[in-house]
């Protein structure tokens, strides 16, 4: 049984209340949910978001459209992650970020299937990115979630809840999932203003005549109007985690010069 958990809050820095967005006449959060849960190998869905204040309005969203939800710690994703995990009774998490509306079902299971058969702990396709970044999925034993949970202790590795996994391969046997074509220069994540732009004009576009629109169709519908490939270009990949990575090191620089 494979239980997906999607993170999402109000608080976003670069794009506050992202998750609340419009996209074809609904919130981008329901949007990702919807097809996240097209995928055929996702048994059960959560969203796992915080007991801040600012996120009630999350948790309203969720139960009024039968969407689990669990609220946890907003600076220690980690300890939120796993308590969401083990809410649920599944031997396999999937992790998704809130960020991701463009999620392709297929994608997911083509991954999810990649890391089944490699009797993997941990796999994801962004190790070496080669989907679109805003296809990113990951997935995990909860052995090794609760080993992470257990034993984390840099910044990064709280707030991005895996790096703990894929940085300890010679405990962990990891695999990335990759594409036949190397799709890692297109941006679909929605962190941005002009992220929304895009996302948003992909969905008008397509969502009206087939809601269930797969990757294969956003790359049609950009070769029809490039000029909504690079809209969005001058953004780094994974901003957010590189941030973290500077926390690292002034954490380590905290506890002493044999830690550095």
């Amino acid at each position: 049984m494979i239980h997906a958990i999607l993170q999402a809050r109000m608080s976003s820095t670069r794009l506050p209340g992202k998750a609340l967005l419009p996209l074809a006449g609904a919130p981008a959060l329901l949007r990702q949910t919807e097809r996240i849960r097209q995928a055929q190998m996702i048994d059960s869905l959560t969203v796992a978001t915080s007991t801040d204040p600012s996120d009630d309005t999350l948790e309203a969203l969720c139960r009024a459209n039968g969407v689990t939800c669990y609220r946890g710690s907003l600076t220690d994703v980690l300890d939120r992650f796993y308590r969401a995990a083990r809410a649920q009774p599944a031997d396999h998490i999937a992790r998704f970020t809130g960020d991701c509306p463009l999620i392709d079902p297929d994608v997911v299971d083509a991954t999810a299937r990649f890391y089944l058969k490699g009797g993997l702990d941990y796999a994801s396709n962004n190790l070496e990115p080669t989907f679109p970044d805003g296809l990113d999925v990951e997935f995990c034993k909860i052995a090794a979630l609760e080993a992470a949970w257990k034993e984390a202790a840099l910044p990064s590795e709280r707030e991005h809840v895996t790096p703990f996994l894929y940085h300890h391969r010679e405990r962990f046997n990891v695999g990335c999932y990759k594409n036949a074509t190397d799709l890692s220069a297109l941006r679909w994540t929605l962190d941005e203003k002009a992220d929304y732009d895009v996302i948003k004009a992909i969905f008008e576009a397509l969502y009206p005549q087939q809601p269930h629109f797969r990757m294969t169709d956003v790359l049609a519908f950009l070769d029809r109007y490039p000029e909504y490939k690079t809209m969005n270009h001058h953004h780094q990949r994974n901003e957010g985690y590189q941030r973290s990575l500077q926390a690292d090191r002034a954490f380590l620089e905290k506890k002493g010069p044999a830690n550095v």
